[in-house]
């Protein structure tokens, strides 16, 4: 069993870097400026905010002296003003250049297409994501990994789903309100609010920023069709990265008008189909071919995108990539709508009512809740 990291020298790498040699055998260098605005002296003690002013340091900062104190800790004196600052082994070692700080939201996504999920969607009971956090954790998790699951036994009307979705955070409101109610509706301005069949999709590509989880709460479903379907956009994109990477690039490059109005509003924006991290992975799906507004490309750029969206879009109707099966009263659908895709069959209002009860928690406030769960296990 190894005991605790110690220092056990301290160098320069020029003028403007420490080395830093570990016990363990392993070497870090640290840039002067990041050892100043990175320093655990320079953030309020309560708050846990940078307090440290950058451009109180003199364009070559220069150590007066350095040492290792008894305790093990590295003191630096800065030259400039006689400043201290104080870093422990272990402190500089978890945080050296190019390790990120650990990340308990950070989970890898499990690609997914029909075989993969052959008795549909990870499920799990509402009676213990309310009352257990263990249980909440696992929820999330799951959720997290597929992009998708399903919530078993709900008691009650739409405030049941949203006590749900209030245990990982603030709901998020949109011109559709805080929650919104999918049926067949007399004067619809979305054509959720119709019994027509709805392609693959998701939600409000049209916003600034569309929302990160989405909440479907099946109130009732007794019309004939109706049936829900759901697809991971991550695997589609991967799909058609491996089978046509220049089509893939242009719909991750090329940025497209989205919107949605009605008498009340008219809302706005430009995005790619595809966004990629800055490791080059797929981070969010927006695809709605609903909202997409009149194209105004340049030509040949034009005519690149509607052949690669045109690839896309074929890959979102091959049942390859799609789990289909009907939602009953109780159950909730809950899902990344920046990654999965979702749709549903027409269905006839005469022969019953379809009613689901709908609200969004953004991806910040889902991932916030992971981390403070795995904070207190």
């Amino acid at each position: 069993m190894k005991g605790p990291v110690s220092i056990t020298a301290v160098g320069t790498a020029g003028p403007d870097a420490l080395v830093i040699d570990f016990s363990d055998g392993s070497q870090a260098e640290f840039n002067l400026f990041w050892l100043a605005d990175n320093c655990p002296d320079g953030f309020h003690p309560q708050t846990g905010e940078r307090q440290f002013d950058l451009l109180s340091m003199p364009d070559v900062p220069v150590i007066k002296s350095k040492n290792i104190l008894a305790n093990g800790c590295v003191e630096l004196q800065w030259a400039h003003d006689g400043s201290t600052s104080h870093f422990s082994p272990e402190w500089l070692l978890a945080h050296r250049p190019g390790v990120r700080r650990d990340d308990p939201a950070g989970i890898a996504p499990v690609l997914w297409t029909h075989k993969d999920l052959p008795n549909g969607p990870p499920r799990h009971a509402a009676s213990t994501i309310l009352s257990s956090d263990a249980a909440l954790g696992s929820w999330l998790t799951d959720t997290r990994r597929y992009g998708l699951t399903l919530v078993d036994g709900i008691q009650g009307g739409g405030e049941a789903s949203m006590a749900i979705a209030r245990r990982i955070g603030f709901l998020r409101e949109t011109n559709f309100g805080q929650t919104f109610e999918v049926m067949n509706k007399p004067d619809p301005n979305n054509l959720a609010y119709t019994a027509l069949a709805l392609p693959l999709h998701t939600d409000l590509t049209n916003q600034e920023t569309p929302p990160g989880y989405q909440f479907l709460h099946c109130i009732a479903n007794d019309a004939a069709g109706g049936g829900s379907t759901f697809a991971d956009g991550f695997a589609i994109a991967q799909a058609l990265r491996e089978a046509d990477e220049q089509a893939f690039l242009t719909l991750a490059t090329v940025s497209i008008p989205c919107r949605f109005f009605d008498s009340d509003v008219d809302i706005r924006t430009r995005r790619p189909v595809i966004s990629l991290d800055e490791n080059g992975d797929v981070h969010e799906i927006a695809y709605n071919a609903h909202l997409v507004d009149l194209i105004d490309l340049p030509a040949d750029t034009g005519n690149r995108w509607y052949k690669a969206y045109r690839a896309f879009m074929r890959l979102t109707r091959d049942s390859t990539f799609c789990i289909n099966f009907r939602m009953a009263a109780s159950e909730m659908a809950a899902f990344d709508n920046r990654r999965i895709l979702h749709g549903r069959e027409a269905f006839n209002p005469e022969t019953g009512a379809r009613h689901l009860h709908g609200c969004y928690v953004d991806r910040v406030e889902f991932d916030s809740r992971l981390r403070m769960l795995a904070a207190t296990q």
